[in-house]
């Protein structure tokens, strides 16, 4: 009762290419079901790379961002010490440790080279606290040593190395202790 129509041409090279039969469908599905078990497995390979990449990324990001917080804490510390350094008192401080002293008036020239104002010489340093190395040589050999203050005014003349080797007496120079920084928090 069922007849199969007859193919002509092209349509019948076509049917006499593919084999008749139950297997045909069996055998066409394995390739498709390899397929796409290859291609799950794949896509889930990479999203694996991918997912892992990105958290790779966000640990640097992470520890860059800590050493970014770091070293502004450390340039705030830093801008806190030159604060420090630079402020008037503490450069006055600095200045009279080095043995110098405040100018006097001043005097300026104008452009037609007349002097104005009277200018007044700076007053005599007290005492240097600052010593030549060829000074100091020549001071080891006392057996005592003078040490000034360096926050204390001098009350009078510094000895001279010709009256500190007279005496026996060594004059040392101090040096100014630098100021502590302050600790930064988070540190």
């Amino acid at each position: 009762m069922s007849r199969k129509p007859e193919l002509k041409g092209r349509a019948a090279r076509l049917a006499r290419l593919l084999p008749i039969g139950g297997p045909r469908g069996q055998a066409a599905r394995a390739p498709f079901v390899l397929l796409v078990v290859v291609l799950l497995g794949g896509g889930l390979i990479g999203l694996l790379v991918l997912n892992s990449a990105l958290s790779e990324g966000s640990f640097q990001l992470d520890d860059l961002k800590q050493r970014t917080k770091e070293l502004t804490d450390e340039e705030q510390a830093l801008q806190r010490d030159i604060d420090a350094y630079s402020a008037p008192r503490a450069l006055q401080r600095r200045a009279r440790e080095l043995g110098m002293v405040p100018g006097g008036d001043p005097a300026f020239l104008d452009p037609g080279g007349k002097v104005k104002g009277s200018p007044s010489p700076a007053p005599a340093a007290a005492a240097p606290l600052v010593l030549a190395p060829e000074a100091l040589a020549s001071m080891s050999a006392g057996a005592s040593t003078v040490t000034p203050s360096p926050y204390a005014e001098p009350s009078g003349p510094a000895p001279t190395p010709t009256t500190a080797a007279a005496s026996g007496t060594a004059v040392t120079p101090t040096t100014a202790a630098p100021p502590t920084p302050t600790p930064t928090p988070g540190r």
